[in-house]
């Protein structure tokens, strides 16, 4: 079954917190190295914990109002129609 974490819009510390914790029990974590600010909140790029990914494998760019979703092997940005509500936290 996959997990997903919705990243949203006007994002707060306490949400950084949940999605490191979510991504963590991935093996992923969010990239320090990359920072982006936007209108509707930070974007974070995420990869495999300790830069691990494979070859060629930079990570994802979350932008505000994104859903994440693990499927056991990978993250990617959930289709549309099943994007979990951006009110709604990590399942």
């Amino acid at each position: 079954m996959a997990s997903t974490y919705a990243w949203p819009r006007g994002a707060t510390t306490a949400d950084s917190w949940q999605l490191e914790s979510w991504l963590a029990r991935h093996g992923w974590e969010v990239d320090p190295t990359v920072f982006m600010a936007g209108a509707l909140g930070p974007a974070v790029q995420i990869r495999r914990s300790g830069g691990t990914g494979a070859e060629g494998e930079d990570g994802l760019l979350v932008l505000p109002g994104e859903t994440v979703e693990y499927d056991g092997e990978r993250m990617r940005i959930a289709p549309w129609d099943a994007a979990v509500p951006a009110v709604c936290a990590a399942r």
